[in-house]
C-alpha cells in the first residue's frame, strides 16, 4: 500500500513512519508547512511546525531512505483552523484547535491531497488504534479505538473522523506507551529520540492565549457581573474568559460567604462575564451540534461514556441523535461545560463520535450527585 506519512519533526512521527516501512508499506514522507511565516527555533516545548521541525523531519526520513516533501497547508490551515479558533472565542465559546485540525487539515486536505496523487493512506503518530472487525454482513469494519497508553491517548481529538477518513488511516502507535515509544527511536538512531513533546495551541508559540487573543481581537473593556447582575470588577475582553475559570477574575471584593467564585458564562452580545459559585458549574445535559459519526450513527438512546476535554475523565452517559442534534445526559453533574467544546462518546474503548457543545445545563428532573 502507498503510503504518506505525516512527518511533524517529532519522535512520534518519525517512528510511526518508520513502523510503516517495516509493515512493508511504500511510503512518502510529508511535512505540512502551516504557518505563513515559520519560526526558525521553537520555544522551549511550545508550538510546532517551525523551520527547525522540517528540518527534523527531513533527517528522520533521509536516515528511513524514503522521499520527502514539505507541503504547504498555511492558506488552508489559517482559515480552517487559526480564523475559527479566533471567531468561536469572540463569540464567547471554547474551541478545540487540534480537533478541527485533524477534521480540516490532516485527514481533510492532507489526505485529499494524498489520494489525488495516487496514494492509499495516511499515517500520523497519533495514539489510538484501528481495530479491525467483521460487520454482521460480511466485509470489514476500521473501528476507533483508545491507545493502550492512557496518559497519552488521543482517540479524543481524532473523534471527529468518519468511517471513510478511517478506511484510510493508520495510527502504528497505539499499542506502545511514550517512553517504549523514545526507547526504539533511540534504537533506530534518531535525533529526535530525546526532543520533548510539543504542547500547547502550535499557532500560539509563547502559551499566551489571552494575549494573542486580546492581539487578535483588540481590547473590549466590560463588566465582570454576579448572577444578580451586581458589578464585581472590569474585565479587557470578554472573550479571554471560559466556563470554569477561577483565576485571573480580580474581583473588587470577596464573596459575602467567603466561597471561591468562577466564570459560569461568557455573554459576548453585551460584553459580560458572569460569575457565581462552584454549584452554579454543575451540568448533567449536554446538546451537541456538527455530530461527526466515526461509524454509523446510533439508533435510539445508547448507553455511553461522554468526555469534554482532551485529556478529561470518561463519564457514564446516555446518548442519542435528534433532529441534527446530539443529546447527552450524564449520570452525574459535571463542571466546567463550556460551549464550543467537543463531546466525544465511547462505547468502552472504541468512538462512537463527536459533536460541538452548544449548550450545557442542570436538567434537575434527571439530577444526580456531582461526580468532577
Amino acid at each position: 500500500m502507498r503510503v504518506v506519512a505525516a512527518m511533524s519533526g517529532g519522535v512520534d512521527s518519525a517512528v510511526a513512519a518508520a513502523r510503516m516501512i517495516d509493515a512493508g508499506h511504500d511510503v512518502v514522507g510529508v511535512h505540512l508547512a502551516l504557518s505563513q511565516s515559520a519560526a526558525t527555533l521553537r520555544e522551549s516545548a511550545r508550538g510546532c511546525c517551525t523551520i527547525e521541525d522540517a528540518g527534523d523531519a527531513r533527517r528522520v526520513a533521509d536516515q528511513l531512505g524514503i522521499p520527502f516533501y514539505v507541503w504547504d497547508m498555511a492558506a488552508r490551515f489559517s482559515r480552517d483552523v487559526v480564523d475559527d479558533f479566533r471567531a468561536e472565542y469572540a463569540a464567547g465559546r471554547t474551541p478545540n484547535p487540534c480537533l478541527r485540525c485533524n477534521e480540516k487539515i490532516k485527514f481533510a486536505a492532507l489526505l485529499d491531497k494524498a489520494l489525488a496523487l495516487g496514494f492509499d493512506a495516511v499515517a500520523t503518530g497519533h495514539y489510538a488504534q484501528v481495530v479491525e472487525t467483521t460487520a454482521p454482513g460480511g466485509g470489514v469494519v476500521r473501528e476507533l479505538h483508545r491507545a493502550v497508553d492512557p496518559a497519552k491517548d488521543q482517540s479524543y481529538v481524532l473523534g471527529v473522523l468518519d468511517a471513510e477518513q478511517l478506511a484510510r488511516s493508520f495510527f502504528p502507535l497505539g499499542d506502545t506507551t511514550k517512553p517504549q515509544i523514545r526507547e526504539e527511536a533511540a534504537a533506530r538512531g534518531f535525533y529526535v529520540a530525546k526532543k520533548p513533546d510539543s504542547h500547547d495551541i502550535c499557532f500560539i508559540a509563547d502559551g499566551d492565549t489571552r494575549g494573542w487573543l486580546t492581539r487578535e481581537l483588540g481590547e473590549a473593556p466590560g463588566e465582570i457581573v454576579d448572577t444578580t447582575g451586581e458589578v464585581l470588577g472590569r474585565h479587557r475582553g470578554a472573550f479571554a474568559y471560559t466556563v470554569g475559570q477561577r483565576r485571573g477574575l480580580a474581583l473588587s471584593r470577596p464573596a459575602a460567604d467567603g466561597q471561591p467564585r468562577y466564570v459560569v458564562e461568557v455573554r459576548p452580545e453585551s460584553n459580560q462575564v458572569v460569575v457565581g459559585t462552584a454549584d452554579l458549574l454543575g451540568v448533567n445535559a449536554i446538546t451537541g451540534e456538527h455530530a461527526r459519526w466515526c461509524g454509523p450513527a446510533p439508533e435510539g438512546v445508547v448507553e455511553v461514556g461522554a468526555q469534554v476535554r482532551a485529556h478529561g475523565e470518561e463519564y457514564p452517559a446516555r446518548a442519542w441523535a435528534q433532529d441534527g442534534r446530539v443529546e447527552v445526559r450524564l449520570e452525574g453533574r459535571v463542571r466546567g461545560v463550556a460551549p464550543g467544546q467537543s463531546v466525544v462518546l465511547y462505547d468502552g474503548t472504541r468512538v462512537i463520535g463527536s459533536a460541538t457543545i452548544t449548550a450545557a445545563r442542570l436538567d434537575r428532573s434527571d439530577a444526580a450527585a456531582p461526580v468532577g
